[in-house]
């Protein structure tokens, strides 16, 4: 059992909780920033309509991150979640968009949010499809796919005029990396919990006296802007509202996962129907954020990362996430200071956030009982998520349909591990003859003689 600093309860005091949740900002915050970015860019739109849809999904992952962690009736898992715009959607999206525009893409997934929806209330149902091995390899997937994305995080990425694995990028990536685990291992209190805003603070300090940060984007942008619902209308074509159905049970079987991985983390035992509120809120939250002109949202797994290598689980910290994320929605120039960390600082942080998460797979995996059924569900679940993570262009050649649905190593991972658990019989343990349990009144006379 994970050891926590303040449990899912717990409040920390004013100052910590806000430090905590900046935290969590931090891990945030790029990945809901960049799903706007490269659609906007995709479908090729405005500068101005690239920064409404940014706002829109600020504004949109902040108000449902407070729901999902406080809960509203049965809505929101109470658990600390942050939610954000996931790349779940972005194959769907852009392919709608080309054709229907962001209308389509937004109403759309208005529409496709009711499989979401709907699918909560089989979660008690689906929830038995998880036990302990299956479980350990959704876990385990999870912290595998995120660890690539930390990887070009800290070779600087793929932006133009950016050299990939430059000696400095990999320096710095590596000194942040140094630095929270310093700050982990032998900081005491707030400094051990707060580690990765820390470590992260100190890298930022040291790009800008080296010269590589650019404060364009904050000069640029502006200091307070209103949300703008419908801003730019919808429409709901039938092949759009079918790919974005896909992309949300894609999205259900990772969330689930998330979940999963979340009550390891937070020593919570997920049952079926806290499963169905946290699922409930990412369909309802979906719905919301389409009104708000932002893509969907589900809920992040690299911020179990945090919750692992801080020990912080307070649902209440995060909470005060989602209220800065608002903040950041209202006011762009906040979501610009952010956006201004070189990556190789997010890198250094986020390869050792997504490692905490490998290692709370592998704990859950050791406590399988090891049989050689357990041995194949693991190793073929993870072997085949794992090729779909580094050999995306595995599917290349197959149909659209295939690629959308298949496209995760944590899909993929997980599919084949629900799959082959129920097909593999189950097997009594074998016994030799000479391997016969030693009954309890010989081993004490034994002992006793000894």
């Amino acid at each position: 059992m994970n050891h926590l600093l303040f449990k899912v309860e717990d409040r920390p005091p004013l100052l910590t909780t806000v430090l905590l949740a900046a935290q969590h900002l931090l891990a945030a915050l790029g990945g809901i920033i960049a799903v706007p970015l490269v659609v906007g860019a995709a479908l090729k739109l405005p500068a101005d309509q690239i920064v409404a849809l940014i706002n829109a999904a600020l504004l949109g992952s902040g108000i449902v991150t407070f729901i999902q962690c406080k809960g509203v009736g049965p809505v929101g898992i109470r658990l600390p979640c942050v939610m954000g715009t996931s790349f779940a959607f972005v194959g769907a999206g852009i392919s709608v968009g080309l054709e229907h525009g962001v209308p389509g893409i937004l109403g759309s997934s208005l529409a496709g949010s009711v499989v979401m929806i709907i699918g909560s209330y089989f979660m008690p149902q689906i929830r038995k499809l998880f036990p302990h091995a299956v479980t350990g390899v959704v876990v385990t997937m999870i912290g595998l796919s995120l660890v690539p994305v930390a990887v070009d995080w800290a070779a600087g990425g793929f932006a133009p005029g950016v050299v990939y694995g430059a000696p400095a990028n990999l320096g710095i990536a590596a000194f942040v990396l140094v630095t929270v685990i310093a700050l982990v291992q032998f900081g005491k209190g707030i400094i051990s919990a707060a580690a990765v805003v820390i470590g992260m603070a100190i890298g930022y300090c040291v790009c800008v006296a080296l010269g590589m940060v650019n404060f364009d984007q904050v000069q640029a942008a502006a200091v307070f802007a209103l949300p703008q619902p419908l801003h730019y209308g919808m429409s709901f074509p039938i092949s759009g509202i079918v790919a974005m159905g896909v992309a949300y049970l894609v999205t259900m079987v990772e969330t689930t996962g998330t979940f999963m991985a979340l009550g390891a983390a937070t020593n919570t035992k997920i049952r079926g129907k806290t499963l169905s509120r946290g699922i409930l809120c990412d369909g309802l939250g979906s719905a919301l954020a389409s009104v708000l002109s932002s893509p969907p949202v589900s809920t992040f797994a690299q911020n179990v990362g945090v919750v692992s290598l801080t020990g912080v689980a307070s649902r209440h910290v995060v909470a005060l996430t989602g209220c800065m994320l608002v903040l950041a929605g209202l006011f762009p120039i906040l979501g610009a200071v952010v956006v201004t960390i070189p990556q190789p600082v997010l890198g250094g942080a986020g390869l050792m956030m997504f490692a905490m998460i490998i290692s709370a797979g592998v704990q859950l995996l050791s406590q399988v009982e090891h049989t050689k059924r357990n041995g194949i569900i693991m190793a073929v679940a993870i072997g085949c998520g794992l090729a779909v993570t580094v050999r995306p262009e595995l599917l290349g050649k197959l149909p659209h349909f295939v690629k959308e649905v298949f496209g995760s190593g944590i899909t993929v991972g997980a599919l084949t591990a629900v799959l082959l658990n129920l097909v593999l019989p189950e097997r009594p343990v074998e016994h030799d003859e000479d391997d016969e349990e030693v009954p309890q009144a010989f081993l004490t006379q034994e002992l006793e003689a000894a």
